[in-house]
């Protein structure tokens, strides 16, 4: 048999492109394309329902009047319906709010046209840097012999010693250039750029996995163990694709505390430095925001992940997977006995009779049944061994206690002279309420009764978080002169 050509291969992909959303809003009105770009920025990843809808009306006036051949028939609504059918928006339901984000198509287009139609390159000496840096990672830490790692650690101590001397002595070259340090944090804000499509494509497959589940179990179908095993199967490949390692190295990233703890400290540094100036007040937001947007994407992932465990573990309750599991178990009992029985041993024939040869046929033609045609499928997986312990809930911080918070103020008033700040009362709390939301109950308590704010001094208030650390907060001044209920 002739091979196929090597172009067969990519020539199939840009078919299934052709297909695909990303193609489809390649292909849309440059109007919308122009939209969903300003719309949608890193600091403004997710836009409720109704500002989008009022934001995308202001938008159509304006082109309606540039375009007198511009549809008037659709609304703001319309269109935004027409793009979540057509996939190139999201409108999940947050915090009880629909909001509209792109999708992880989508997110790759608008990346490419930002990276296409921009005047910056990506060609600078950080990029470059950063490649020499990985390729140099790479080649240390795939190298099976110890000595040479070894000597290429002990060559990199002497050049930090070397730099160390130079600074000590004053002979050290400047700093980087303002201009390439603007170059450098832009490199770095152009690599965090492709993470948000990576999760959002993990959590489509997470949440699409949960829809096949759910609609398995929902047809009542008998082979629900093929079901479950086809799940797992689909989770298995999801976490093998680029995507899936892009979501486990921030998960292990996210797991040790140290490197959060430097790649904080280094963020604050280079916020700290006089180039950041040179950038824009949105990459600058992205600079600042980069961790805390980055955890918010892998929790939804994380949370997708804990539906489907939920889903599994309410049907492996149910009786219908009971039944399954003495089916199975039946199934194998039979098959077992046929295996071992002396009276349903195949017997060899004296001469070989093939009764499904292409000449034999029916009389309305159709041929013999084949058993080569019938392969037997598979045996059935056996079901994940899933109990009360597999789920977890979320902790969350406690509501205020009124009553001890009322009892707090009137015992710090009391202790001084008729007057006590926020802090006062907050530090005769139990250990146990003094979390965020006795703060906010406080605060709530000094707006809508008369009392003395000073917002031009400032007082420290350390609080507990649900994992046991301590936060410090600070707030403007705020005395109670009377009693609160």
């Amino acid at each position: 048999m002739r091979p196929l050509h090597h172009a067969a291969p990519v020539w199939r992909d840009q078919q299934e492109f052709r297909s695909s959303a990303a193609w489809k809003l390649l292909s849309s009105a440059p109007w919308a394309l122009a939209f969903l770009r300003a719309e949608f920025t890193s600091a403004r990843p997710r836009i409720g329902l109704e500002a989008f809808h009022a934001s995308l009306d202001a938008f159509l006036k304006h082109v309606r009047a540039q375009d007198a051949a511009m549809n008037e028939s659709l609304t703001a609504s319309g269109y935004a319906d027409a793009w979540v059918r057509s996939r190139f928006l999201a409108r999940p339901l947050v915090d009880g709010h629909f909001v509209y984000e792109p999708t992880a198509q989508t997110a790759r287009v608008l990346t490419f046209l930002e990276d296409f139609t921009g005047a910056r390159t990506n060609l600078n000496s950080s990029r470059l840097n950063t490649l020499l840096t990985s390729l140099e990672d790479l080649a240390h830490e795939t190298d099976p012999d110890p000595q040479a790692r070894i000597k290429q650690l002990e060559a990199e101590i002497r050049i930090r010693e070397e730099r160390i001397t130079a600074l000590e002595a004053g002979t050290s070259p400047a700093v980087l250039p303002r201009d390439g340090a603007v170059a450098a944090a832009r490199s770095v804000l152009q690599l965090a750029s492709t993470l948000p499509a990576d999760f959002k494509r993990m959590r489509d497959g997470v949440q699409e996995m949960l829809h096949v589940l759910r609609t398995e179990i929902m047809e009542s179908s008998t082979a629900k163990g093929v079901a479950i095993g086809q799940v797992l199967e689909g989770d298995r490949v999801l976490r093998g694709t680029p995507e899936g390692a892009t979501f486990r190295g921030f998960t292990e990233f996210l797991n040790e505390p140290a490197r959060q703890a430097r790649f904080r400290q280094a963020v604050n540094e280079v916020l700290e430095r006089d180039f950041i100036d040179e950038l824009d007040a949105q990459e600058r937001h992205t600079l600042a925001n980069l961790v805390r947007e980055l955890r918010r994407q892998a929790s939804e992932v994380h949370h997708s992940y804990g539906r489907l465990s939920e889903s599994l573990h309410a049907y492996v309750q149910t009786e219908e997977f009971r039944e399954s599991q003495l089916l199975r178990t039946a199934v194998r009992s039979a098959e077992l006995a046929v295996a071992s029985s002396p009276a349903l041993r195949p017997r060899t024939s004296a001469a070989p009779i093939r009764l499904y040869n292409p000449r034999f046929t029916t009389l309305a033609t159709l041929g013999i049944y084949d058993p080569a045609e019938h392969v037997a499928p598979p045996k059935l997986a056996d079901p994940p061994a899933l109990s009360v312990a597999d789920i977890h809930r979320t902790p969350s911080t406690p509501k205020a206690d009124p009553a001890a918070l009322a009892g707090a103020v009137n015992r710090a008033r009391a202790h001084g002279a008729g007057t006590a700040s926020l802090g006062d009362a907050f530090g005769r709390l139990d250990p146990g309420q003094r979390h965020l939301n006795s703060i906010r109950y406080l605060i709530q308590v000094a707006r809508a009764e008369p009392g003395d704010m000073d917002e031009t001094r400032f007082e420290r208030v350390v609080f507990l978080q649900v994992d046991g650390s301590e936060r410090t907060a600070y707030l403007p001044v705020i005395t109670f002169a009377k009693d609160i209920a």
